[in-house]
């Protein structure tokens, strides 16, 4: 019966339904049009006051708490005068000279209260901009006063480590504010911080000390935040001569322990580099050198200082090969070609204004060319090993497949746009390259001086006369694009503005190697790795043919890099993938060489086996041309201008 009832109900629906649905059509009305919903942008106004300047009325006090090498954090006391009651902003910095980009790291400050008169007066933060924070000073306070923690990376994942049980690098920019609409110059600060105990302390600032604390002389907060601190538990300071000095720390006491020819080198580095440029721009400079494997690495450059990290055997296996040894001297002389003469918009008043980093190919390119020769000329580079990098160089930079689509010129936005994060298709895509091609630009430009000079004259000349002016001032004295070709034309006449574009606006095939021609030598390849070659592959434990096959791999079959449209590329090989077996065998290093030796001479595929995430597949990978590995070769005989321009000057 329920069944039935059921059944019965059901039809009846369905022969009442085309009548109740003819019913319903004609009594609904129709359907309202579809509306989209359009709001009109509201103005966003930028209440913070520009940098002007004029002299912030008081002295900033810094105090802080470095002593912490467990939890690692900082504790900081900052007051700061106020002359008026109101509203008032507080800026932590966020665009940092040398770092080409927004790296302010704001995102470890901690516990931020503020105060005056003892009374929590809160803070909010910008909307707009999360590096400014907003406070409303009382009636009749004359100072307020910030009390924060800055919480150093205690893991890799956070951020560089900067702080270990032996060293710490303490950078001022991450324990203070300063007030917005004033120049940095112009914000005197008086600074005082606590280290742990036993520690020695190194900075260009000198100061007065007492136990674990040190007072730092009054000084500029620009000149604060060029001054930043290497501490350790094991260090020495080495007299370099001409104000200048070697501060070391180190993991170990084992790796402080530099002969005197091991010195040498670096005392001849700061005779050649005054040499060259014929002033200094500085009363005094500190080379900070952490030697470790623990605190992150670092290469900054500082207008009276620079922070240098190195990996453990600087010294100790000094014999290896040149290893880090380039890295003093292009920070040294970055003294003169970045913090004294500086890029016109590369230059800002302040810390919140954005850099543009447009000459870049001039700041780091002719500063990595400078830094190559210098370590020539002082003898941390032999002559070999210079060649050698330089091959290297050019090679490397003919894979950048990404130059026939992206100029030179693009890549010094990269700090901005990648914030030196690892590339999956570096080749192709371009990194940071205005470094190297600079210096492949820069030595051509040698070249052609030294040409239509008659060996006259040389790319030194043009050193001296841009960088060399003003002896002993250490302020800085900006450039633009055309100021480099007038001097460039003052030294020897040419179409420098035309070199420029060509080689910086426009793209191209290839690297640029003309300055190997005109110097004497030319790039080829063999199957021999060249010292520069042999260091890297030590250093990445694996192998490198990206200038044959198109890969870099490590000894256990890890991918590391690919070229974009090489053989590799072509057979769909990626980064992150590890290639498992080679021709049937266990992968290493030496059976890869071994294999593609083989495939040179009997021509086969090379059979390998590659994991993927989970998944594993069989490449024949079509390659032929065995190992390839650049070097630079002599084309004439007797000296030529590239052999003139590594020798030394003292």
């Amino acid at each position: 019966m329920k069944r039935l009832l059921t059944l019965s109900l059901l039809l009846s629906t369905a022969l009442a339904a085309p009548a109740a649905q003819a019913q319903s059509t004609e009594s609904a009305t129709p359907p309202a049009p579809a509306t989209r919903s359009m709001p009109t942008a509201q103005p966003v106004l930028d209440t913070i006051s520009p940098a002007r300047d004029v002299a912030y009325p008081g002295m900033m006090t810094l105090e802080v708490d470095a002593s912490d090498t467990t939890q690692r954090i900082w504790h900081v006391k900052q007051t700061i005068p106020v002359s008026s009651s109101g509203p008032l902003t507080l800026l932590y910095p966020e665009w940092l000279p040398g770092k080409h980009a927004p790296r302010g790291q704001v995102e470890k400050v901690a516990g931020l209260t503020i105060t005056a008169n003892g009374v929590n007066i809160g803070w909010r933060r910008s909307a707009t901009d999360v590096y400014a924070f907003h406070v409303n000073v009382p009636e009749g306070a004359r100072e307020i006063v910030l009390e924060f923690q800055f919480l150093n990376a205690t893991a890799k994942n956070q951020g560089r480590i900067a702080v270990t049980d032996k060293m710490l690098n303490l950078q001022f920019e991450t324990v203070s504010f300063y007030p917005a609409g004033y120049y940095v110059r112009r914000i005197p600060v008086a600074t005082t911080v606590t280290y742990p105990q036993g520690w020695q302390a190194f900075t260009a600032l000198r100061g007065k000390v007492s136990g674990s604390t040190v007072r730092y002389e009054d000084t500029d907060y620009e000149t604060l935040v060029d001054s930043p601190v290497f501490a350790g538990k094991h260090s020495r300071v080495v007299d370099l001569g001409h104000d200048v000095k070697l501060d070391m720390v180190a993991d170990k006491p084992s790796e402080l322990a530099a002969t005197a020819e091991q010195i040498e080198p670096h005392k001849k580095l700061v005779r050649e580099t005054l040499a060259l440029f014929g002033a200094k721009h500085f009363d005094r400079y500190d080379f900070l050198l952490s030697i470790t494997d623990e605190m992150g690495s670092i290469g900054l450059e500082h207008h009276r200082s620079s922070e240098n990290g190195v990996d453990p055997g600087y010294f100790t296996k000094w014999k290896d090969g040149p290893g880090e040894r380039n890295l003093l001297p292009h920070e040294l002389v970055h003294s003169w070609n970045g913090k004294y003469r500086r890029p016109e918009l590369l230059w800002t008043p302040d810390y919140r204004t954005q850099m543009q980093d447009n000459l870049l190919w001039v700041y780091e390119g002719q500063t990595q060319f400078w830094g190559y020769v210098l370590g020539a000329r002082s003898g941390l580079y032999t002559k070999e090993q210079t060649l050698d990098a330089y091959a290297s160089i050019a090679a490397r930079l003919d894979t950048a497949k990404g130059r026939s689509w992206r100029p030179l010129i693009d890549t010094t936005h990269d700090p901005i746009i990648a914030r030196r994060m690892p590339k999956g298709w570096s080749s192709w895509q371009r990194a940071e390259d205005y470094y190297n091609e600079g210096l492949l630009m820069w030595l051509e430009a040698d070249g052609i001086i030294r040409r239509e000079s008659n060996g006259a004259k040389g790319l030194d000349d043009f050193a001296r006369a841009f960088f060399g002016m003003r002896d002993g001032d250490w302020g800085q004295l900006t450039y633009s694009r055309q100021d480099v070709i007038n001097t460039l034309n003052g030294i020897q006449p040419y179409d420098w503005a035309g070199f420029i574009a060509s080689h910086v606006d426009s793209t191209s095939s290839e690297a640029p190697k003309a300055g190997f021609a005109l110097g004497g030598y030319k790039l080829v390849y063999g199957d021999t790795a060249n010292s520069k070659t042999k260091d890297l592959e030590k250093r990445i434990g694996g192998i490198d043919q990206s200038y044959g096959i198109g890969l870099m791999v490590r000894n256990e079959g890890h991918i590391v890099s690919v070229i974009w449209d090489s053989p590799a590329f072509k057979a769909d090989l990626a980064v992150g993938m590890q290639i498992i077996a080679v021709n049937g065998v266990e992968f290493s290093g030496e059976n890869f060489k071994e294999a593609l030796t083989s495939a040179k001479l009997d021509k086969r595929p090379i059979d390998l086996i590659v994991k993927q995430d989970r998944n594993f597949r069989s490449i024949k990978l079509d390659y032929s041309l065995g190992l390839r590995y650049p070097r630079l070769e002599k084309t004439g005989e007797g000296e030529g201008s590239l052999d003139r321009l590594l020798q030394p000057k003292t």
